[in-house]
């Protein structure tokens, strides 16, 4: 059986003019985790917001009293250089460091102003994640196959195995795309390989893609326009989640 369904809306999509009201409103409608996109303009070619601005949201949704509890700031790092941000981002409030494996083998330094030759490697940034607290996720792009994941979820040792695993569903770097049901069965080969692994999907999500990513396994849901955009954002919250859950018996 799947893990719980698990529908974290991303903020993305939301008025930035009242940002936190948003958040904190999102999370009333039904929300489980809030989706955080964050993106440097090297990683990916857009540059959204910072540590500072999670901090200020962090103060609208009260922080999670379990590990991938409700109200976890799950921030997906689209950034060049993910090891040195990790306290920053933590102290502003995050809970799930979610980086690309693509971004894994760059600098070590373990913050902004630091300057390192050492490289760092997704092992080692995923025990890092977890030696600050933090619950750590590792993302891929399209393009990166799921077989480069084996060597950190068959880890020997459990702090070098990630507690989340995304497969963009998208290019990352812009919302509102359309989905790419091309990369439902690496969702599929991860669940049938790993039963209890918590596993997004994040990218053109919505009423009309979350049956395919359901019957794939995923069962932590991204969705940003399909949610804000939304007429009863709490009716298509429910709709994912029933979804999902309509699933995890029979995988």
């Amino acid at each position: 059986m799947a893990p719980k369904a698990i529908i974290a809306p991303s903020i993305l999509s939301a008025d930035f003019a009242q940002l936190g009201a948003d958040c904190a409103r999102t999370m009333d409608q039904g929300a489980d985790w809030l989706h955080v996109d964050i993106m440097d303009g090297h990683f990916v070619p857009n540059i959204t917001f910072g540590a500072p601005v999670v901090a200020k949201i962090r103060k609208h949704v009260d922080k999670p009293t379990a590990g991938l509890g409700r109200g976890t700031f799950d921030c997906h790092m689209m950034i060049a250089e993910p090891k040195k941000w990790v306290k920053e981002f933590k102290n502003a409030g995050c809970d799930l460091y979610c980086f690309h494996y693509e971004a894994a083998f760059s600098s070590a330094a373990e913050s902004p102003e630091a300057k390192t030759d050492e490289k760092t490697n997704p092992k080692d940034l995923i025990r890092y994640i977890h030696g600050l607290g933090l619950l750590a996720g590792i993302a891929l792009k399209p393009a990166t196959g799921v077989e480069v994941l084996t060597e950190v979820l068959e880890s020997a040792d459990p702090t070098e195995r990630p507690d989340m695993v995304l497969i963009m569903t998208v290019e990352p770097g812009f919302g509102g795309q359309k989905f790419m049901a091309s990369e439902l069965p690496k969702v599929q080969a991860l669940r049938e390989k790993y039963p209890d692994l918590n596993i997004e999907v994040d990218g053109g999500l919505g009423p009309g893609t979350i049956d395919q990513a359901a019957d794939a396994g995923a069962n932590v849901i991204v969705a940003g326009s399909a949610v804000f955009g939304a007429k009863d954002p709490s009716e298509v919250i429910s709709l994912l989640r029933t979804t999902v859950d309509s699933r995890s018996g029979k995988l």
